[in-house]
C-alpha cells in the first residue's frame, strides 16, 4: 500500500498548495490512500464544512485534525456526520467525533487511521499511549496497515510514540508544530516515523502565519488577531510504502515542495 500523509494545511495557501501538488505526486507515487491534517485548513484555524469538502474534492481520502478542531464552531454541526474526518481518539468520553477510521479501497484492503493529541504543553486530553493500546486492541487482526497522527508538541512525546507503536503500527507521523523534521525512517520493528511532517502552506511565515502578526504579539503579549500569510507556499509530508500482510514500512522518505 502507497501512502502520501501531508502535513499541516494552513489556511487558503495551503489548500492551493494541495491543489497543485498532488495530483503530480499522485502520479509519481501511484498513490493508493491520501492522508492529510488539516485542523489550520480554514483560515488558519479549525475547519468548516465548506473546507473539509474541497479537501476531499481534491483527493484527500482521511482528514485528520488536533488541538484546533472546535475553533470553528460549526465543526460541532459535521463532525459526528459520517464523514472521513477525525478528531483526536483520546478526547474525553462524550465528546462529538470519532478519533479513528477505517478507509477501505476497491481491492479489498484496508488501511486504519488513528488520531491522538499529545499532553505535553497541549490542551489536557486523556492519556494517548493507553488509548492507542485500547484502539489497536479493537482493531481486525487481519487488517495490519495503521497511521497513526501523533498531534503533540513536544519531540519526546511524539518520539516515545514511535518506539511504543514499533511493530504495532505501520506508521506513527507527527503533526502540529508546522516545522518538517529530517528523521524520516523505520524504526527496529518496522515502523515508520517522523517526529513532524511539517506545514502545507505559507512558508513565508511565522508557522504558518503573517510575521508582523505574530511579532506583535511576540514581543509586546498582547492578544492580536493572526492572519495566514500568503508567501512561499509549500506542501509538506511524508511518503510511505506498506507491506500489506505485515502491515510493516518497507520504504519512507520525507516530501517538501514548493507551489509554482
Amino acid at each position: 500500500m502507497k501512502i502520501l500523509f501531508i502535513g499541516d494545511i494552513v489556511g487558503r495557501p495551503g489548500r492551493h498548495a494541495v491543489a497543485r501538488l498532488l495530483p503530480g505526486l499522485r502520479e509519481r507515487y501511484g498513490l493508493d490512500v491520501v492522508v492529510a491534517n488539516a485542523e489550520n485548513a480554514a483560515g488558519g484555524f479549525g475547519l468548516t464544512r465548506k473546507v473539509l469538502d474541497e479537501l476531499l474534492g481534491l483527493g484527500i481520502d482521511v482528514v485528520t485534525t488536533g488541538n484546533h478542531i472546535w475553533d470553528k464552531k460549526e465543526a460541532l454541526a459535521f463532525v459526528d456526520g459520517g464523514l472521513p474526518l477525525l478528531r483526536p481518539a483520546n478526547y474525553a468520553p462524550g465528546v462529538p467525533g470519532k478519533g479513528v477510521h477505517r478507509h477501505g479501497l476497491d481491492d479489498g484492503r484496508a488501511l486504519w487511521v488513528i488520531n491522538l493529541q499529545g499532553k505535553i504543553l497541549m490542551p489536557p486530553v486523556d492519556c494517548p499511549f493507553r488509548a492507542a493500546d485500547r484502539i489497536l486492541s479493537e482493531l481486525p487482526p487481519g487488517e495490519r496497515c495503521i497511521l497513526v497522527d501523533m498531534h503533540a508538541e513536544a519531540t519526546s512525546e511524539k518520539r516515545g510514540m514511535g518506539y511504543y507503536l514499533d511493530g504495532r503500527a505501520s506508521l506513527v507521523v507527527g503533526t502540529h508544530t508546522h516545522v518538517p523534521t529530517a528523521d524520516a525512517e523505520i524504526l527496529p520493528k518496522g515502523t515508520g516515523y517522523q517526529t513532524d511532517a511539517g506545514m502545507t502552506g505559507p512558508y513565508d511565515s511565522v508557522i504558518g502565519m503573517a510575521p508582523e502578526d505574530s511579532l506583535k504579539r511576540l514581543i509586546t503579549g498582547m492578544p492580536t488577531i493572526l492572519n495566514v500569510a500568503k508567501g512561499s507556499p509549500r506542501l509538506a509530508g511524508l511518503y510511505a510504502e506498506l507491506d500489506d500482510a505485515t502491515g510493516r514500512c518497507t520504504d519512507i522518505e520525507g516530501v517538501f515542495l514548493r507551489e509554482v
